[in-house]
C-alpha cells in the first residue's frame, strides 16, 4: 500500500492494522527461540543493525509521502547542508536535545529486550514490559507533575502485585530445583525492567518537550536509537558466531519485527486515539507467549499465566475507566509509550 494511501485510513481500517502490528511486534520472542550460535550481545548488534539499515530506506520514501499530503511541516533551517539533508531524508535532529534522549532510551529497549530472552522466557519479557505504560504514569507524576487518578494507583498496586506474585513463585521454584536457574531468571527479569523504565523516561521527556512547544518524532527516534545499540554492542558481539540462517533470522526481525511495525504504528496512532492504541498494544503479550508456546514449545506456567493476566487486567480496566477521561489526549502520532523494542 502506498505510503500517501496510509495517511487515508478508517477507524477500523487501522485498528485491523495496529492488530498486524502487534502481531509483527510478537514475533521476537519465537524467531530468538530458532537461533543456532548467535551470542547474546550479537543478536542484539544484528537486529539494531539490520533495523537501522531498513529506516534508512523506509523513511526517505515516507517522509516525502507526507511531505506531498501535507502531513509534515517544512524542513527547517539547520546550521549545515549535512543538518538540512540528514532533517528532509531521515528526520534526524542533531539540535534537539530530547530527540537525542530518546534515541539513547530506544537504544536501551532495543538492547535490553534481547539479552532478557536470552536470560528468561519469553512469557516473563513480556508481561514485564506490559508495565511500560503505568510505570510512564508514575514517572510522569513526580518528573512534571502530572496528576494520577485513583484508578492508575489501584492499577499500579494490582500490576505490582501480580509481577510479586509470578517471580516469587518462580524464584521459590527455581532455588528448590537444582535444574532450574534462579540467577538467570533475576538478571534476565533485571534486564527486561530496563525496557519499561527507559520507556517511561522517553514519554516523559518527549511530551515535556512537547509542552514546550517542541515537536519530536519518534519514528527517526528508532533509527538514531538502532544505530546506537548496533555501535555500542558491536565490540561485545565480536567474534560473530553467527550462522547464515541466524543472520537470516535477524534481518527478519530488524526489518519485520522494528522498521515495518514503527512506522505503521505511527499512521495507525493518526486515526487511533491513545487509550485505543494502548490497549491494542497489549496484544503484543498474548500473541508473544501464544506463538512462543506453539511454535518453540515454551510453555508458560502456571504462575506466569496468573499473575500474567493480573498486570495485563489491571492494565485493560485502567485504560477502559480512563477512556473518556483521555478522549482529549494528544493522539500518539510521535509517542507510543510501549517499547517495542521489542
Amino acid at each position: 500500500m502506498p505510503f500517501r494511501a496510509l495517511s487515508r485510513l478508517s477507524h477500523t481500517q487501522a485498528v485491523f492494522m495496529m492488530i498486524a502490528v502487534t502481531l509483527m511486534w510478537s514475533i521476537a520472542g519465537v524467531v530468538s527461540r530458532q537461533l543456532e550460535s548467535a551470542a547474546r550481545f550479537e543478536v542484539t548488534f544484528w537486529r539494531s543493525t539490520f533495523t537501522a539499515l531498513s529506516l534508512l530506506v523506509i523513511l526517505p520514501v515516507w517522509r516525502s509521502a507526507d511531505r506531498r499530503g501535507g502531513l509534515q511541516a517544512p524542513v527547517e533551517q539547520a546550521r549545515s547542508v549535512i543538518g538540512r539533508t540528514l532533517h528532509q531524508h531521515w528526520g534526524l535532529l542533531p539540535e534537539s536535545r530530547a530527540f537525542w534522549v530518546s534515541g539513547v532510551c530506544w537504544s536501551v529497549m532495543f538492547t535490553a529486550f534481547m539479552l532478557a530472552l536470552t536470560f528468561t522466557s519469553v512469557a516473563n519479557v513480556l508481561v514485564i514490559m506490559a508495565l511500560g505504560p503505568l510505570m510512564t504514569a508514575l514517572l510522569a507524576r513526580f518528573a512534571i507533575g502530572q496528576r494520577l487518578p485513583l484508578r492508575t494507583w489501584l492499577a499500579i498496586v494490582a500490576a505490582g502485585a501480580g509481577i510479586a506474585y509470578m517471580y516469587g513463585s518462580q524464584m521459590l521454584t527455581a532455588l528448590s530445583d537444582t535444574t532450574a536457574s534462579a540467577s538467570g531468571l533475576l538478571l534476565g527479569s533485571l534486564i527486561a525492567l530496563c525496557v519499561p523504565v527507559a520507556a517511561a523516561v522517553n514519554w516523559t521527556v518527549v511530551q515535556r518537550s512537547q509542552s514546550h512547544g517542541e515537536r519530536i518524532d519518534l519514528v527517526p527516534s528508532v533509527l538514531l536509537g538502532a544505530v546506537l545499540s548496533a555501535l555500542y554492542t558491536l565490540a561485545l558481539a565480536l567474534p560473530f558466531s553467527a550462522t547464515r540462517a541466524d543472520i537470516g533470522w535477524l534481518a527478519l526481525l530488524g526489518l519485520v519485527q522494528l522498521a515495518i511495525p514503527c512506522v505503521l504504528s505511527v499512521v495507525c496512532a493518526r486515526v487511533l486515539k491513545a487509550p485505543e492504541v494502548s490497549l491494542l498494544a497489549l496484544l503484543e503479550v498474548i500473541f508473544g507467549i501464544v506463538l512462543a508456546w506453539w511454535l518453540a514449545n515454551e510453555v508458560p506456567g502456571t504462575e506466569v499465566l496468573a499473575g500474567g493476566s493480573l498486570v495485563i487486567a489491571a492494565l485493560v480496566i485502567n485504560e477502559l475507566l480512563g477512556w473518556r477521561s483521555r478522549a482529549g489526549t494528544l493522539r500518539i502520532q510521535t509517542l507510543n509509550t510501549d517499547a517495542h523494542e521489542s
